[in-house]
């Protein structure tokens, strides 16, 4: 998918570096935290070089990588069918407000309703009002769930 001059593309393995740094500056950005570098890396370059249920979509301009969104699934026993969850979505700085996002959402819509998914979902913080409007628009709704976790 291209438009003014932006290309929307699968991730290859050599954008890894680029999505670790992208993914390092997203959670300093919004959650202040600051990710161990190599632990990183690994994890982004597993998703090219093992099963891990996760791919990535970039998009392109200017000749470099400018944002980025991955994917992974959830079954639905309840639809009976696959929900994917968009997760580290990043747009660079530079980019923010020219539709980067928008056309990776809508290529990622595209594939997942001709590939027999049943929906998308994605985490946003409490209170990132500008990323809740942004998804707004694209058609996406707050819903009743909290996340809860336990990491090891």
């Amino acid at each position: 998918m291209t438009s003014n001059a932006i290309t929307i593309r699968a991730a290859r393995i050599d954008d890894a570096a680029t999505i670790a740094d992208f993914n390092a500056r997203m959670a300093q950005e919004t959650e202040g935290l600051a990710l161990d570098r190599a632990t990183l890396a690994a994890g982004v370059r597993a998703v090219f070089e093992k099963p891990t249920g996760a791919r990535y979509f970039v998009a392109e301009a200017e000749g470099r990588v400018v944002g980025q969104l991955m994917l992974t699934d959830e079954w639905s026993d309840w639809r009976n069918g696959p929900i994917w969850w968009m997760q580290s979505v990043f747009v660079d700085e530079n980019y923010r407000g020219r539709g980067v996002f928008r056309m990776l959402y809508r290529h990622v819509e595209q594939l997942a309703r001709e590939q027999g998914a049943v929906g998308l979902r994605l985490y946003v913080e409490h209170e990132n009002a500008t990323a809740q409007q942004t998804y707004a628009r694209l058609g996406m709704s707050l819903t009743h769930y909290q996340i809860m976790e336990q990491i090891f």
